[in-house]
């Protein structure tokens, strides 16, 4: 773990957490310190989304043109309100609209409007996964942050994020805000924790267990690496990393990876986005190989 710790000082990385059965095995940086995780927010929803659907307050198979979800100028066409909450989950709804919080990446490899069917096809889509957190709102009348506050990170002692430290991004193209999510590398630790463990804290349960089985299968394939997608999150190559092992990731190295196979969690957060080191995810993947090659 010393070539590692050497690494993490040498990228200006903020916080560093290892879990290994629900303990702390190492902990680099500033753990308390509160970083926005970008896409890790997605992850974060697709939990969420487990209480409502297993309650019957949204189901999978519900269209957009069934919900009235529609958009700013030019609106969804009838194709497009053809897509299901479950397509939009998967990233497939093939709708190609601007959306908020998009990076200049997403917006150069944006396919044109009309050019992909309903379910036919993944792009990581910010279109879908803002409007995956409309849907949220709309079904369960509850906000996003004080959800998340009430339903997860209060019950698992979360020691840093309160609702407060949510916020949403709304941009003119668009009518549906992204959600922006301030965490802690230790309550993120917390979250995969609770992830790992089949959505129980300390024998309570949280988050269907069906549901993060479900939401964890890869659906696609992808343009990352040898990364899949399920509902929200990255899976990762069962040859390297063992079976069910999956990952949340965001824009700047903002990583959370949970390897079943030897009961890891491992954290990553950085506040400095910027510079050569800005797109780290093959970075983070060998660094995540080295260290489930090292645990017992």
């Amino acid at each position: 773990m010393q070539g590692l710790a050497a690494e993490i000082r040498a990228e200006d990385i903020t916080a560093f957490l290892i879990l290994q059965g629900g303990l702390l095995v190492a902990d680099w940086g500033d753990s308390a310190r509160k970083v926005n995780v970008a896409s890790v927010r997605k992850s974060l929803l697709s939990a969420l989304y487990g209480i409502p659907v297993a309650a019957g307050r949204i189901r999978l198979t519900s269209t957009l043109a069934e919900l009235g979800i529609d958009d700013l100028p030019p609106g969804l066409t009838p194709l497009e309100q053809r897509a299901t909450v479950r397509d939009l989950l998967m990233a497939r709804s093939g709708i190609y609209h601007p959306a908020a919080s998009e990076t200049a990446d997403m917006r150069r490899k944006r396919p044109p409007r009309g050019s992909h069917a309903p379910g036919s096809f993944w792009y990581y889509n910010n279109w879908d996964f803002n409007a995956l957190g409309t849907i949220y709102r709309q079904a369960t009348g509850e906000d996003i942050f004080e959800s998340f506050a009430r339903r997860i990170a209060g019950p698992i002692g979360m020691e840093d994020f309160s609702s407060v430290d949510g916020h949403y991004v709304t941009e003119a193209a668009s009518q549906h805000p992204a959600y922006r999510f301030d965490l802690s590398a230790r309550d993120l630790a917390r979250f995969g924790q609770l992830v790992l463990e089949g959505g129980r804290w300390q024998g309570r349960p949280l988050i269907p267990a069906d549901w993060l089985r479900e939401s964890t299968r890869p659906y696609s394939r992808t343009d990352h690496d040898d990364l899949g997608y399920g509902y929200l999150w990255w899976t990762l190559d069962a040859d390297r990393f063992g079976p069910d092992a999956v990952m949340a990731s965001g824009y700047g190295g903002q990583k959370l990876a949970i390897l079943p196979a030897k009961q890891l969690v491992v954290v990553q957060l950085i506040e400095k986005r910027d510079g050569p080191h800005r797109d780290r995810t093959k970075i983070f993947l060998d660094r995540l190989a080295r260290i489930l090659a090292a645990a017992p």
